[in-house]
């Protein structure tokens, strides 16, 4: 089996690499750095520019599956400028994938696409499964509904199309609990606002191997890339206080302070989606760290 990877360097992109390497399958990545290209018997890398409509489409050769996790950041300041980028890093690379392929014989069957949990609107109670309607009134919603539609022109490929929501990747180098961390080793960690707003999380192992999952059994439509047990911000402060044993004792930061330190970003902080993964489990998707500490345990030990 040969995939071909956008995003395949990052945060998540590197992870998943790592365990389909490791079980033999095959990986072509496109990169926008050429000192980043790499040519190996399973590792081959191929340029593309897709803000120029540039690629290489030797990448393409003997690939079943796209899997698309490139995307500027949305952890940045959300200028004008800014929030252009963020959606056209994830739509104009789809949109120049689809155009190769269609005026191009391949041999692509599926087309895996990250996406992201703040689709769902911010709600305090509610519990969101891959079927809700709604979106969520904010510009992240705005970028992961672009994002989806997107990836759905595949379909008219006659491409197998899969999306997997995001929420809070937990990893060990980079992401956010790197940035969480910070803070509470020097005893000024708080939880944000009421500290009530559900985060749902994901262990980048766990993520990485749903990628897997969804390739290996050729599942296609929506699926919520999440543990099984969400937390509220106020828990998963102190759980992260309990792993690294430091206090707690600032009082929580209110939302105007983030809103003046942050722009509009702030709204990532305080915003509540509590998401299942009763999709996946009903797959028989087994997560390895289901359940917060271990998890944490895992990564901050």
């Amino acid at each position: 089996m040969k995939v071909l990877i956008t995003g395949a360097t990052g945060l998540v992109g590197s992870e998943l690499t790592k365990i389909l390497l490791q079980n033999g399958v095959a990986v072509n990545y496109l990169t926008t750095s050429k000192s980043k290209l790499e040519n190996q018997e399973l590792y081959k890398g191929f340029y593309w520019n897709p803000d120029k409509g540039e690629i290489n489409t030797n990448a393409f050769e003997g690939v079943s599956t796209i899997i698309h996790l490139a995307g500027e950041s949305i952890s940045q300041r959300w200028t004008k400028k800014n929030k252009q980028e963020i959606i056209e890093s994830r739509v104009l690379p789809i949109r120049l994938l689809h155009h190769e392929l269609s005026k191009n014989e391949h041999s692509v069957t599926h087309f895996i696409s990250a996406s992201a949990i703040g689709i769902y609107p911010h709600d305090y109670e509610k519990v969101y499964t891959e079927d809700e309607q709604g979106i969520d009134n904010s510009f992240l919603g705005q970028v992961v509904a672009k994002w989806e539609d997107e990836a759905d022109t595949f379909k008219s490929l006659g491409v197998s199309v899969s999306k997997i929501r995001i929420g809070l990747v937990l990893a060990k180098n980079g992401g956010v609990l790197e940035q969480m961390v910070k803070p509470i080793k020097f005893g000024l960690g708080a939880a944000f606002g009421s500290g009530k707003q559900y985060q749902s999380w994901i262990h980048i192992h766990d993520l990485a191997r749903i990628f897997q999952f969804i390739i290996n059994n050729k599942l296609e439509g929506t699926f919520n890339g999440v543990s099984p047990y969400p937390v509220i911000n106020e828990d998963l402060t102190k759980a992260i206080a309990k792993q690294l044993h430091k206090p707690l004792f600032l009082p929580n930061i209110p939302k105007f302070v983030m809103k003046l330190v942050l722009g509009e970003m702030h709204y990532l902080l305080f915003a509540s989606q509590n998401v299942s993964a009763r999709k996946l489990l009903d797959k028989n998707f087994q997560f390895k760290f289901p359940a917060l500490d271990k998890a944490l345990q895992n990564l901050l030990q």
